[in-house]
């Protein structure tokens, strides 16, 4: 652990202990500003670049090859702030533990700040298909001032993933009521030896965009996250719903996944990026340049 990384916990453990009332406070005064809207980007561009920091919540503590690279609470801390500092990354994706530390930190002004609300599919838990709303809920969204919700969805074939899906579409219906996006990240799964494993053929992703896509009695501030996979833009002409890519865990050729979103960028229905790993934890450390190459990338779309 760095110095700058355990003077951030210091600091964060004595606000939460001697005023804990310093996390509303924090939210309330926080400078909100529009999904699609960012000073860094030229007049016109409809594109969004969000860092991704809901995974610990889950249970995902695993970087690469380092299962517990991001178990320092104040090293993870320290990689966002670089991150959100950078210029053209327009907000976070959380759960409330990450979200309240970085509006103690200052860190969310001017930001698009999603809450993260699934979290209880537990990876690597017989019960990872079940995933319980256990993290935000809307009210606490709402509360909290923030600019929309996201939460996770397997389609499978089990009955774990139908209870999901009826507690999507109902977290769907409260968001839009209140005129707030919902971002559904979906994947196709299946069992395989008690482990769920994500299915990455595009027929399968396709069937699993086209059941999440009609959840809920309103569609219109629905958006999507999706994995990148092969045959993607087939894959994109399954909807008409504004999308995000799916940065996921950081792979071998780094060169090869930037060039990736960089092809994906020029598909119509997809608007920008979430990225949490592969950006947080490089092969080579740099955060910052990391970054400033998927903010190019997503920059590019206008």
């Amino acid at each position: 652990m760095t110095v700058a990384a355990t003077e951030i916990l210091a600091r964060l453990s004595e606000i939460r202990a001697t005023d804990p009332e310093a996390v509303g406070k924090a939210l309330a005064k926080r400078r909100r500003r529009s999904l699609l809207q960012s000073p860094q980007k030229s007049q016109g561009g409809a594109s969004v670049f969000l860092v991704a920091a809901d995974h610990p919540a889950r249970g995902v503590l695993k970087v690469g090859a380092d299962p517990m690279a991001m178990a320092d609470r104040g090293e993870l801390l320290q990689r966002l702030l670089t991150a959100l500092g950078r210029p053209g990354v327009d907000g976070i994706l959380g759960t409330a533990d990450i979200i309240d530390d970085l509006a103690l930190l200052g860190a969310l002004d001017g930001k698009v700040v999603f809450g993260s609300m699934n979290r209880g599919g537990l990876t690597g838990f017989r019960f990872e298909l079940d995933d319980r709303f256990t993290a935000y809920t809307v009210d606490g969204i709402v509360a909290a001032g923030l600019d929309g919700g996201k939460m996770m969805v397997r389609v499978a074939d089990e009955p774990e993933a139908l209870r999901t899906l009826a507690a999507c579409a109902h977290a769907i219906n409260e968001l839009s009521a209140r005129k707030l996006p919902a971002m559904i990240e979906v994947f196709a799964s299946e069992l395989e030896d008690g482990r769920v494993r994500n299915r990455a053929d595009a027929d399968s992703l396709i069937r699993a965009i086209a059941i999440v896509s009609g959840l809920g009695t309103s569609s219109a501030h629905l958006w999507l996250k999706l994995p990148v996979v092969d045959d993607l833009e087939r894959v994109m002409r399954a909807t008409s719903l504004p999308t995000l890519l799916l940065g996921g865990d950081p792979s071998e050729d780094q060169v090869e996944t930037f060039g990736s979103w960089k092809r994906a960028m020029a598909i119509p229905q997809i608007r920008g990026l979430v990225a949490g790993r592969t950006l947080l934890y490089p092969r080579d450390g740099d955060v910052a340049h990391a970054v400033d190459a998927a903010a190019a990338i997503v920059a590019e779309k206008k």
